[in-house]
């Protein structure tokens, strides 16, 4: 066993689901990722917890849509981690899990590098700190209507949180009210047709990878209307073509990563929406997050060095976060 692998299994197991020895346990995971499962279940056993591995076909980025069609299908277990190549935290089947208030933690295991996401060491980031930093946050937007969001490099957009609650994720269960992620953010379910504007993408595009050269993407009334012409612009254009799925063109989601110890490189894709420093736009479905959207999958695009207003006060100057003149 990997001794970093073993790091990030054992951070999982005991520091994100808090796992009891009277709780039962559902690894949802597919072939490419069975090895990591089974480490976090050797540690999941450790506690004395009752554990199945369920392997979910292989269909890709629309995995979640058989979690949309068997939405009861986590109902026998009081915890469930989904350690799938892409995210199930959207689907219909965690949204019901969460209502249920059954613990969940989303562990997308997609990297770039050859390197098992377990062993990043962004997953070494302090639960306790993270939260401090994300309830300081949400503290400054909650109850805000608009967001604008601008960088140096031109991005000019503007969204709308009318009537949505901003949360965070910072691995743990019991600060999340009983669901997390592994991505350490705060995120809003933004309103999924007033995103209006230009976003110039530096970052990466979700799963696949690092953007080599930033390019625009155009949003009218919520969906992407165009995208730049260059070769960056058609690897994400491809991308959402391969959905055949037109809701996957919304924006459904603004986070802000707040994880010290992530880099935006395209390594990771959840190192890199969870960068401090970054910020990023979810595309698709966005149930779990407190939203109303549909479609067969959900992907973040991640952008640097923002200035970020929420109704009208500057709460991101440059990627840091700025509250009352105090940075972190």
């Amino acid at each position: 066993m990997n001794e970093l692998t073993a790091r990030g299994a054992k951070i999982v197991i005991n520091d994100w689901l808090l796992l009891k020895p009277e709780e039962n346990l559902l690894i949802v995971t597919s072939e490419r990722h069975l090895d990591e499962a089974k480490v976090l279940k050797i540690y999941a056993k450790k506690i004395g917890v009752s554990v199945d591995i369920m392997l979910v076909e292989k269909s890709g980025k629309k995995v979640g849509i058989y979690f949309d069609k068997n939405d009861r299908i986590f109902d026998p277990y009081d915890a469930i981690i989904g350690a799938t190549e892409y995210s199930l935290v959207t689907t219909l089947a965690a949204k019901r899990a969460i209502e249920l208030g059954k613990k969940y933690v989303s562990l997308p295991l997609s990297t770039n590098n050859g390197v098992s996401m377990l062993a990043f060491d962004f997953m070494t980031e302090n639960t306790e700190i993270s939260k401090i930093k994300a309830n300081l946050l949400m503290q400054n937007i909650r109850g805000s209507s608009k967001i604008y969001v601008s960088t140096e490099l031109g991005t000019d957009l503007h969204l709308s949180m009318k009537g949505r609650k901003p949360g965070f994720f910072n691995g743990n269960v019991e600060d999340g009210g009983g669901f997390s992620s592994s991505s350490i953010e705060v995120y809003i379910p933004i309103v999924e047709t007033a995103t209006n504007g230009i976003l110039v993408l530096d970052g990466s595009y979700g799963y696949i990878g690092k953007v080599e050269t930033p390019f625009k993407i155009t949003f009218e009334d919520g969906k992407i209307v165009n995208i730049e012409n260059s070769k960056s612009g058609k690897i994400l254009k491809d991308y959402l073509e391969s959905f055949d799925d037109a809701r996957m063109y919304y924006g459904a989601e603004f986070g802000i990563g707040l994880n010290s110890k992530s880099i935006c490189k395209g390594d990771c894709y959840i190192e890199d929406e969870s960068a401090y420093g970054t910020f990023h736009i979810g595309l698709g479905r966005n149930f779990a997050l407190g939203g109303q959207h549909d479609a067969s999958g959900h992907f973040d695009l991640v952008a640097h060095n923002a200035d970020i207003y929420f109704d009208n006060r500057h709460i991101v100057d440059k990627g840091k976060v700025t509250i009352q003149s105090v940075y972190f």
